[in-house]
């Protein structure tokens, strides 16, 4: 036991003795590195491959962009304007990729021609394509990303957590959004030739990044004015217009006054102003074919 005392005292000496040398400080050195440059060996590859994979992507988007888009944004995104002042298209530098998922992913983009306002049709590019033009014009300028589904699904709430988000939705539809789009979400006339789409059936992907990005004359509702718990809100009160049935019957549209109107006039009044005629021809008749008895 003795011995083993020795031997440990023996040892613990020289290493001190070695650890104040000259070369302790250098082997630690390299040690370091050696450790170092293996978390960077086996860490880097992926990192490496990602970064290469997100370069590729933006110039796919680019080359798409280019044949396009470019002949209304410009080359860089920049915008066009026309020889008269007029802009032929706006600036992409900022608008972020959630309004290039928007705008492309509904088909509003690319536009047959200018025009006041570009309405939803059937989309021209991939999802694929679409996702790389939306990482190009990310690039150009701070801007929304694409939001993740569970930012603008409902679908993993309770039914009472569904019932109090419908509540607060539709208190900030009513106040925000039902002098464009009707408080049954079912659209509008706007002024200089525009108008508010329908929004019922509308997937919540795009009903959010709509509230997100403000596109063409709509308002932006940012994070700032909106908070994403509040624009869900607005899609699950949305949801539930959808599931409600009409208890009034013929909803007309779900235009209120204007379509009330057109139908009083047309139908109401129409066939009161029908009854009235065949009333009196009848009666003209009537009185001819008496008229004729008594003189014969």
């Amino acid at each position: 036991m003795r011995f083993l005392n020795r031997s440990a005292d023996r040892w613990a000496g020289r290493v001190s003795r070695h650890r104040r040398g000259p070369l302790a400080g250098l082997l630690v050195l390299l040690l370091g590195l050696l450790l170092t440059g293996g978390l960077y060996t086996a860490f880097s590859p992926a990192q490496a491959e990602q970064t290469e994979s997100d370069e590729e992507l933006v110039a796919k988007g680019r080359e798409l962009f280019l044949v396009s888009c470019s002949f209304c944004h410009g080359q860089n995104g920049e915008g066009v304007r026309t020889d008269d002042g007029n802009q032929l298209g706006p600036s992409l530098v900022g608008v972020g990729a959630a309004a290039v998922d928007f705008q492309v992913g509904t088909g509003r983009m690319p536009m047959a021609a200018p025009g006041q306002q570009a309405p939803r049709k059937k989309p021209v590019f991939t999802e694929e394509e679409i996702a790389a033009m939306a990482a190009y014009v990310a690039t150009l300028g701070p801007g929304p990303a694409i939001p993740e589904e569970s930012e603008y699904s409902v679908e993993g709430m309770s039914d009472e957590e569904r019932q109090e988000a419908i509540v607060r939705g539709g208190q900030i539809f009513l106040t925000n959004c039902t002098a464009c789009h009707n408080f049954t979400g079912s659209g509008g006339a706007m002024p200089r030739g525009g108008h508010a789409p329908k929004i019922l059936g509308v997937e919540p992907r795009y009903i959010y990044q709509a509230m997100l990005t403000g596109p063409q004359s709509m308002p932006s509702f940012s994070n700032g004015n909106l908070t994403p718990e509040e624009k869900r809100d607005v899609i699950a009160y949305l949801e539930s217009l959808e599931e409600n049935p009409d208890y009034g019957g013929f909803g007309m549209g779900g235009l209120g006054p204007v379509a009330e109107g057109m139908y009083a006039w047309l139908v109401g009044i129409g066939v009161l102003v029908g009854f009235a005629v065949w009333i009196a021809a009848n009666s003209t008749r009537s009185e001819r074919k008496t008229k004729e008895k008594v003189e014969s």
